[in-house]
């Protein structure tokens, strides 16, 4: 019997309420050929690895006893793998039936390729929910949704989970909204693929090869600690992956053209307290304009009254949520000795 065309990896940690759908999702794909899925359980704590034994034969399960950190867990994976071709998804992604079909072929004339990811569409949306997308191959690279040939999986070196590797750093703070022990490290994704860039590798983007990412609702304070947690760590990333400044931040030294508008705002609210002077108030125009079109789904949609409160929920919480940003990037540009704002 021939071996697999292709294996899909899938870390897992504390995620039993959503990894028999990701697993149905994968049993559910269109390619033509054997393939396989091997699920790493990263020290769960939950019934995650139970529902991957469940859906045995297509799936192998590995077992971490203790968390290692996604990278590693992903590495393990494909350590394990007998495929010539890895494919990455996450325990709280939903490949589309012809993910795999798409993200292989667009294989055949690259060596890296990220797919695209949306929100689950079936999903309601609230103010401070968390998900994920990705719209194209910009220079932050997801492994909700990334296809790698094993030869150049090997030349990038793997994943490095390099957030865990700061003393002092280990100990991270807890997800309260996906009920998990700790927050995930940022940005292993992002340096694999930037490492393999660098020796030459192809890149490449693959919107068809869709996965969808589950949305997670949440309150203001479960957004501040999200920012807060990867805020932090960003100018590590960009310490470690200096190219980000040009391939996806705006001008340089802001994160993006939103955190740059919020700053701006910040400065002309302090210059018209300081000068009693209103026209210094139009430099948060571009920030206002902002917060009234991404308010725009929250203003219809639903009932009238839940529309309302969403809005306003978006409204006033969104500022304080974009400070936490900003604080959160200064006490990382502190730290890591790199400004990112």
């Amino acid at each position: 019997m021939a071996g697999p065309r292709i294996s899909v990896i899938v870390p897992a940690r504390d995620c039993a309420p959503t990894l028999g759908r990701t697993l149905a999702a994968l049993r559910a794909q269109t390619f033509e050929g054997p393939y396989e899925v091997i699920v790493v359980d990263d020290g769960s704590r939950d019934e995650t690895a139970a529902i991957a034994a469940r859906h045995a034969p297509l799936v192998r399960l590995i077992r971490n006893g203790q968390s290692t950190g996604p990278g590693e867990a992903r590495n393990r994976g494909a350590r394990a793998a007998r495929a010539p071709r890895l494919a990455f998804t996450d325990a709280d992604c939903f490949p589309a039936p012809g993910w795999l079909e798409h993200g292989s072929r667009a294989l055949d004339g690259a060596d890296l390729v990220q797919g695209r990811v949306e929100p689950d569409p079936g999903a309601p949306r609230t103010p401070f929910d968390r998900s994920l997308a990705v719209a194209g191959d910009g220079g932050f690279y997801q492994t909700a949704n990334l296809f790698v040939r094993r030869e150049a999986f090997a030349a990038a070196g793997g994943f490095r989970d390099w957030a865990l590797e700061r003393p002092g750093r280990r100990r991270f703070s807890p997800d309260r909204r996906r009920g998990r022990a700790a927050r995930t490290p940022i940005g292993e994704d992002t340096l694999f693929a930037w490492s393999a860039r660098r020796v030459g590798l192809r890149s490449a983007y693959a919107p068809d090869a869709l996965v969808h990412h589950a949305v997670v609702p949440g309150r203001l304070r479960d957004a501040i600690g999200d920012r807060w947690h990867w805020t932090r760590d960003m100018p590590g990333l960009v310490r470690l992956v200096p190219e980000l400044r040009e391939s996806v931040f705006y001008r340089r030294w802001f994160f993006a053209a939103w955190t740059a508008q919020f700053d701006l705002a910040l400065l002309g609210l302090a210059a018209a307290a300081g000068t009693r002077r209103g026209v210094w108030l139009t430099a948060s125009l571009p920030y206002a304009r902002r917060l009234w079109r991404d308010g725009e789904p929250y203003r219809s949609g639903a009932g009238r009254l839940t529309s309302l409160r969403r809005s306003a929920a978006h409204a006033l919480g969104t500022p304080v949520l974009d400070a936490a940003t900003l604080c959160g990037l200064l006490a990382g540009s502190l730290a890591w000795r790199r400004l990112v704002l």
